[in-house]
């Protein structure tokens, strides 16, 4: 039996293909950046087809750098960044528009009409999300609104629209699959949570036509095969067999299985999630409700909390600021100070995710002096991460009633031992770092594992799941209540000044 499943990770700044063997060890892997489009402030754009090229030059390097054949690969398992929205043509596969990332903000006025003619509950209790331009329908719209003759084609049925799973499922299988799953059509403000199906009433007040909208299917199954890699190997049929979002595909990779387990993930933004198992809980204070996975018949839900600006944070001080050359440097500034010494830096380039909202808010620095140094400053902003992070998680304790005593993290950003100690220090928990970081493509290996019987069940993959270093926290609970309100502080002042 084959032994070896592939893991395409298409994020928001890079595409990774990783392999994994049946230990969850990494193979080999392989990872290229593509292009960050920002024609306006608070506007990011990707080139869709730029996005399909390096996830198709990755998977043949990793291929290559593994000394194994695409026929010795089990299954292929797809996670990609969530809510960026693709519109191309059915026939020709040409993208009508730029991919509209989740993280930009040029649909906010589509937003704040709905918004002003009273449609947040509404939308809450169907979706689990509020009304936002971080999500995929009010970017539909815009593209309707701002591309000519694109409307109008929609509605002949000449275009489709997708995540971008949609969109490297369909291009790995030649237009043949037109398909998403769960954790990325919950994203999109055009799914309902309780029925599990795209909600006529949403896509009536968001004008988009039923027609362009893939099939949804599970997390875990056999979709089809990837013809387009027969390029590589004519003789090898490897079926795609999981779709998730990355948020979900690192909490699945996380072992996040029970009721209150809770991860982050330190990416170019930050996301942390609970498991509420088949409770969907629904937030008053700013998370999201959304779905964890579907395995076969079995729904689970998560609570889920956003910060737009985490690891993206590092490479602004790097290629913005050029404080340092590469992005590991900046815990060795750190190391160089005690403290941030009182200053606070709040990076909202792109506005506040959880628990604020507030779009209009605009990145911040307080507390400088003339004592203050460079290395003051880098601390601050790796600081800045943990304590976004812990807004998130006070408001899911109150709201999911559930004390939280550890937090599995990965991404990026995680390998910092620097934010990673002040993580575990203002937030007083555990906080797990496990032997293996690619936890969100190995998410997505697990779940294509599963569909073809590499791993037998979730109790199987749990003896892969190892830990690499622990964190305790090593302050007392003043020290940590005089960081943080100076922390609030910091954010309320910023919130006014804009």
């Amino acid at each position: 039996m084959k032994k070896y499943v592939l893991a395409i990770d298409q994020g928001t700044t890079s595409s990774r293909a990783i392999i994994f063997d049946i230990n969850a060890n990494i193979v080999s892997s392989a990872q290229m950046e593509f292009s960050q489009i920002c024609p306006k402030s608070g506007w990011v754009e990707h080139n869709p087809i730029e996005i399909w090229e390096t996830v198709y030059e990755v998977l043949k390097e990793a291929l290559f750098k593994s000394g194994l054949r695409l026929r010795d690969i089990s299954a292929i398992g797809i996670t990609n960044q969530r809510e960026t929205t693709v519109l191309w043509d059915r026939r020709t596969g040409k993208p009508v528009y730029n991919a509209i990332c989740w993280q930009s903000r040029q649909s906010k006025d589509i937003c704040d009409d709905l918004i002003a003619k009273g449609y947040e509950d509404m939308i809450h209790q169907k979706t689990g999300l509020i009304i936002n331009p971080y999500f995929s329908a009010s970017k539909i719209k815009w593209i309707f609104d701002n591309v000519p003759g694109v409307y109008e084609r929609a509605l002949k049925g000449d275009i489709l629209f997708g995540t971008v799973d949609t969109f490297l499922v369909w291009k790995l299988t030649n237009g043949k699959q037109y398909i998403t799953d769960p954790t990325n059509a919950c994203r999109t403000l055009l799914y309902n949570i309780n029925t599990l199906e795209w909600d006529q009433e949403l896509l009536d007040l968001f004008g988009i036509p039923n027609c362009m909208l893939p099939k949804i299917v599970s997390n875990s199954e056999e979709y089809g095969i990837a013809t387009k890699l027969w390029e590589l190997d004519d003789s090898a049929d490897v079926p795609i067999a999981s779709i998730i979002g990355d948020q979900q595909a690192s909490l699945f990779g996380q072992c996040c299985f029970d009721v209150g387990s809770v991860k982050n993930t330190y990416g170019t933004g930050c996301f942390m999630l609970m498991n509420t198992k088949n409770r969907p809980v629904f937030s008053k204070k700013g998370l999201l409700t959304t779905i964890a996975w579907k395995i076969k018949d079995e729904v689970e839900y998560a609570l889920e909390g956003s910060v737009f600006v985490g690891g993206s944070a590092i490479q602004w001080l790097r290629d913005g600021m050029r404080m340092f050359q590469a992005s590991k440097d900046c815990e060795e500034y750190a190391k160089r100070v005690e403290t941030s010494d009182g200053v606070y830096v709040v990076p909202a380039f792109v506005g506040l995710g959880t628990p604020y909202w507030d779009d209009d808010a605009r990145g911040a620095v307080f507390g400088l002096t003339r004592a203050t140094k460079k290395e003051h400053f880098i601390t601050a902003t790796i600081e800045s991460i943990a304590y976004q992070s812990k807004d998130v998680m006070e408001v899911m304790k109150e709201e999911a009633g559930i004390r939280i005593k550890t937090l599995a993290v990965d991404g990026g950003a995680s390998a910092n031992n620097y934010l990673m100690q002040f993580q575990a220090n203002i937030l007083d928990v555990k906080v797990l770092r496990p032997k293996c970081l690619e936890t969100t493509a190995l998410g997505a290996a697990y779940l294509a594992g599963l569909a073809v019987k590499v791993w037998k069940n979730k109790e199987d993959i749990m003896k892969n799941h190892t830990m690499e270093k622990i964190f305790l926290n090593n302050i007392d609970e003043e020290e940590r209540n005089n960081l943080y309100k100076g922390w609030a502080k910091a954010v309320e002042a910023t919130r006014v000044f804009k």
